[in-house]
């Protein structure tokens, strides 16, 4: 196994005057599970796509497993799983018969792998059963199935979760990390903040550029200098416009019922009290709060 299982140097991608992935550099070390956060336009599938080999870089080099991803995929491939957003099932097939069509492309010629991927994402129970018939959590199962039943080093996952329900989401994960253990190395891309704290790093993009790759502790601890609060006051909305105002605070918003706010500074409590009742809102209080990957984002994409 080599001892990186990616090295990234300046990726880019232009499509015509529209540059969708720009001089992206990052590693990805044995048994990671890398988060790939950023909304949907950002640039995450055209960089798992040049890692795949589906697209030619326009500028910068990549290798995967040690292989050159431009001239060398055809040897990629065979050693990675690749989940892409739009499930790749075909409905009129059974689970069984779909596992079966990716095993032949992969190679796998043994039945007894099928069941044991089967077992794997727990829908044995279903294997007769048409895809286009099954609830979209066991269809990401299923994909995600086919996606591992030859049984790869790396494997990619775009959007897996993408409009599967909460429950779904955190059993999907359960999966992720039961093959991490067993020592695959797992890049998964999603625009969900609070999936991506699951990962083991995080790598943030906006239009394209990779704004930072860290473990998420270090991403809270040094994107901004100040702190995060929950801050309580009424009317809410005054409260809101209010926040806006004080020089110590460089960015608010609604959370549930109660505002989040950012300061530029290391400040206490009772500074941002203090400048919230001399604008006259009542019930006044401000806690530091732990800041989120959404707190993160903002301030690295300001």
């Amino acid at each position: 196994m080599p001892d990186l299982i990616v090295h990234v140097d300046g990726l880019t991608k232009r499509f015509g005057s529209f540059t969708a992935v720009d001089h992206v550099t990052f590693d990805v070390e044995p048994g990671e599970v890398i988060g790939y956060l950023g909304p949907n336009g950002s640039g995450k599938t055209t960089t798992i796509r040049m890692l795949l080999g589906l697209l030619l870089p326009t500028e910068g080099a990549a290798t995967v497993l040690g292989l050159d991803a431009t001239r060398q995929a055809e040897d990629i491939r065979p050693q990675v799983g690749y989940m892409s957003q739009k499930f790749a099932l075909y409905d009129e097939l059974t689970a069984w018969e779909n596992l079966m069509f990716y095993a032949g492309v992969y190679g796998v010629a043994d039945r007894s792998r099928l069941t044991e991927t089967l077992d794997l994402v727990g829908l044995s129970h279903i294997r007769d059963e048409r895809a286009g018939d099954l609830p979209l959590g066991w269809r990401q199962r299923l994909a995600l199935a086919t996606a591992v039943v030859h049984q790869p080093t790396l494997l990619f996952l775009d959007e897996p979760t993408s409009g599967v329900d909460p429950l779904a989401r955190r059993a999907f994960w359960d999966l992720i990390y039961g093959m991490a253990e067993k020592g695959v190395t797992i890049f998964v891309t999603t625009h969900y903040m609070d999936e991506a704290e699951y990962c083991g790093r995080v790598g943030i993009m906006r239009r394209g550029r990779l704004l930072a790759m860290q473990p998420t502790s270090e991403l809270k601890r040094t994107a901004f200098h100040g702190k995060a609060w929950d801050v309580y006051a009424r009317p809410i909305l005054e409260a809101l416009d209010g926040l806006a105002t004080l020089p110590e605070v460089q960015r608010a918003g609604l959370s549930g019922d109660h505002l989040r706010a950012i300061s530029r500074t290391d400040l206490q409590a009772d500074t941002l009290e203090k400048g919230l009742k001399a604008l006259g809102l009542q019930d006044v209080s401000a806690r530091p709060t732990t800041p989120t990957l959404e707190d993160v984002f903002l301030a690295l994409s300001d």
